[in-house]
């Protein structure tokens, strides 16, 4: 199992807490929290070892592109970048959504 934490400036707020997803083969769950600090910080825990470097480069771009201030844990169970930025999307369309 492989953790690690990557961090952003934010400034926009989310109101609402997010889940979707499921751990099972291939797919991954996001959890989105609302954070009080003005920065997002995204904790992965992944079974499939050695792609931080793959992981670094799209956080970064998905919320560079998308400025929110929010506590996000991904549980990852080896999910394609293509499904990773699918459930960032549909956790940020639920924590923004009243």
């Amino acid at each position: 199992m492989e953790n690690f934490t990557f961090t952003f400036p934010a400034t926009n707020k989310i109101d609402r807490f997010a889940h979707v997803g499921v751990v099972g083969s291939g797919d991954l769950e996001v959890l989105m929290e609302p954070s009080s600090d003005l920065q997002t910080e995204v904790t992965i825990r992944t079974g499939i070892t050695g792609f931080e470097t793959t992981w670094e480069p799209l956080i970064q771009r998905f919320f560079t592109q998308h400025d929110i201030a929010a506590k996000v844990k991904i549980n990852d169970f080896g999910a394609t970048p293509g499904v990773v930025k699918l459930r960032l999307e549909q956790a940020l369309e639920v924590a923004a959504n009243e």
